[in-house]
């Protein structure tokens, strides 16, 4: 109901700044952006002329290459192309670190023994608690949705309104899945936006998702060498699929500005703010504040204002 309640514009919002997001993401992982001065910008070009980054700029240009040809996998294809080649010139002595070769390839995992089942209901149930407990909350649910409606529209799952039918079962899985991790006293295990790579490479159906599931299995034992790929290698990917979602930009509504202001906010605060969920809290508090100052308050949705009213609760919890 929540997520129905979203306006389209919004929507393509999530689309667009969770492709941005991406690419920041990528461009970090890539060396090209780096932390800047303590005195000067936040962030800063990075050293173009490092091993690196040259071998991240190698792999995107293969990347894309690929992709003009249209060349199946043209995405691991370029990954691992240029993994083989940091490693070889590692291994030649021509660079040092950049990609070394793995020790291993089948290790135990780590044993989930000592947070396995480890709660602590007495302090989550208390007060002083509950700003926690809000703000987590919010982030994983905001994230869900953004990440379902934002890749669904990349794979054309929605509809002529913008909703992404059945959006029920995949948000069931994920708090499932939230259960389960927090069970095994792991990170929050969930819907992610890099998914978007696969949808882009050409996963639509369930048995895709099914075969993804089976590999992170077998990474559980094989992390000596998936932990191999350096980040100059993957990055780029983040980047190319950044590239393919700013398609949406062309469907917002730059005429109106009551549309157009909470879907920039949304935008570049999902972005910038290194956060999904601040990002989508904005649009829903700036949505129906522009609709109500411009007498066009019958345009809100009711499920906008209960999403506007749990960003506004955020945003007075949020651990500044």
């Amino acid at each position: 109901w929540l997520a129905r309640a979203v306006p389209v514009n919004l929507k393509f919002a999530f689309v667009v700044g969770i492709g941005l997001f991406l690419t920041f993401i990528g461009l970090v992982d890539c060396g090209i952006v780096a932390h800047g001065a303590k005195f000067g910008p936040p962030v800063a070009m990075g050293q173009l002329n490092s091993s690196g980054v040259l071998l991240s700029v190698f792999c995107l240009v293969v990347m894309g290459l690929l992709m003009v040809k249209r060349v199946p996998g043209a995405i691991l294809i370029a990954i691992l192309a240029s993994t083989a080649v940091g490693m070889a010139t590692t291994a030649l002595g021509w660079t040092r670190g950049l990609a070394p070769l793995p020790e291993g390839i089948v290790a135990a995992p780590p044993s989930p023994g000592p947070l396995f089942l480890k709660f602590d209901f007495a302090t989550v149930f208390t007060l002083g608690f509950f700003p926690i407990l809000l703000c987590v909350f919010l982030m994983d649910f905001l994230d869900t949705m953004g990440t379902l409606i934002g890749v669904s529209a990349k794979a054309g799952f929605l509809d002529e309104d913008g909703n992404l039918p059945e959006i029920e079962k995949p948000m069931l899985s994920d708090a499932l899945a939230t259960v389960v991790g927090a069970l095994f006293g792991t990170t929050t295990t969930g819907t992610y936006i890099e998914s978007a790579a696969g949808i882009e490479s050409g996963g639509r159906t369930g048995f895709s998702a099914v075969v993804t599931a089976l590999c992170f299995v077998g990474t559980l034992f094989l992390w000596p060498l998936a932990t191999a790929i350096p980040p100059y290698a993957y990055g780029p990917a983040l980047i190319m699929v950044g590239i393919l979602m700013m398609e949406s930009v062309t469907r917002l509504d730059f005429k109106d500005m009551t549309e157009l202001i909470p879907a920039f906010a949304t935008i570049v605060l999902m972005s910038f703010t290194y956060n999904i969920g601040i990002g989508m809290t904005a649009g829903f508090v700036l949505y129906p504040l522009m609709k109500v100052i411009t007498g066009r308050v019958q345009e809100v949705p009711t499920g906008m204002w209960v999403l506007s009213a749990l960003s506004l609760a955020f945003f007075a919890f949020y651990p500044y």
